[in-house]
């Protein structure tokens, strides 16, 4: 596997490594990238058909939770079999195109993602501030447009990303210490001035998930601002209770995120594969946990799964004579 290093060759394939430093491990590592695939693909596949087939959950939460689960399916299936493929064939090889396609939907579905969570954030408020006027606040036309803005906002903001790597010249190396392609981790290869693909990535965190961040943080204080005036001790704790699991899916979503940033920036002494076992982590756990938690924590998609998974013994239970 070697590398071209010669002026004026721009590398069109690059080599995927994995886990720097664990090559000899990767057996065991995939098994838990293998188990986490499967229920984030059952799970979420799961969720999407309870919620689209049952009208009893064609309310606002359950939308958005929809349009999570969809979400997490592409971000399950843009990177994890690749990761996969590398641990079990050692098949790291990647084309700059396929590269550049991954760092287009993978960002733009964490983008994607993180809006969603903003908007649920505004459905909680919603819901506990104005409960009598929920649902003709938030109609399925207005959810449908909400749907849209959120997915064109992801993808419009990462399209320029495309061209931005795209007009680099990769002379340097070509084996990339990874298990999947991001923006600056491939861009800081190439040979040219990365300072745009640089502000550009900065200009996207800062108007998407940033600010993200600072709106559900805005909605949670007006939500508890909201609560703790409720008269009723019961009625407080059924309204936090009905946020528990969308701050549960924000902390998993966010935060090995936050945790790998401050590692990459502080971090200087942590071994590679630290954060390339971090950088995994945020695209392993959400998928995986979300409908997880959801399916605890909430009643009715426990009913729901509970009627598809064991039709025939919830019949027997409901004819069985006294």
């Amino acid at each position: 596997m070697t590398s071209l290093n010669h002026t004026g060759v721009s590398h069109t394939v690059f080599y995927l490594l994995g886990i720097p430093g664990l090559e000899d491990h990767y057996w065991w590592i995939s098994i838990p990238f293998f188990i986490s695939y499967v229920i984030a693909l059952l799970g979420n596949s799961l969720l999407i058909f309870i919620i689209v087939t049952k009208r009893s959950l064609h309310e606002p939460m359950y939308l958005f939770l929809c349009m999570l689960a969809g979400t997490d399916l592409v971000l399950s299936m843009c990177t994890v079999p690749q990761a996969l493929a590398i641990f079990w064939f050692r098949a790291g090889e990647i084309s700059l195109d396929r590269c550049t396609t991954q760092v287009f939907f993978l960002t733009s579905t964490c983008i994607c993602e993180s809006g969603i969570l903003l908007v649920m954030a505004f459905d909680r408020y919603i819901a506990i501030c104005y409960p009598l006027r929920y649902t003709t606040i938030l109609t399925h036309t207005l959810i449908g447009k909400i749907g849209a803005v959120i997915f064109l906002r992801s993808y419009c903001t990462i399209f320029p990303v495309i061209f931005l790597l795209k007009r680099l010249t990769f002379c340097g190396t070509n084996i990339l210490p990874t298990t999947m392609c991001e923006h600056i981790a491939l861009a800081k290869y190439s040979c040219d001035d990365i300072r745009i693909n640089t502000w550009y990535g900065m200009f996207v965190l800062i108007s998407t998930m940033i600010l993200d961040v600072v709106l559900i943080f805005i909605s949670y204080v007006l939500i508890l601002h909201a609560v703790f005036r409720i008269p009723s001790q019961d009625a407080r704790h059924k309204a936090l209770n009905t946020c528990g699991s969308h701050v549960c899916v924000i902390i998993l979503f966010y935060g090995p995120g936050i945790f790998s940033s401050l590692t990459h920036r502080f971090g200087r002494h942590i071994s590679p594969h630290i954060h390339v076992l971090l950088a995994n982590v945020c695209v392993l756990v959400p998928p995986m946990m979300n409908p997880i938690i959801y399916g605890i924590k909430t009643k009715q998609i426990q009913t729901q799964v509970t009627h598809v998974l064991f039709p025939k013994k919830i019949c027997l239970w409901k004819w069985e004579p006294d």
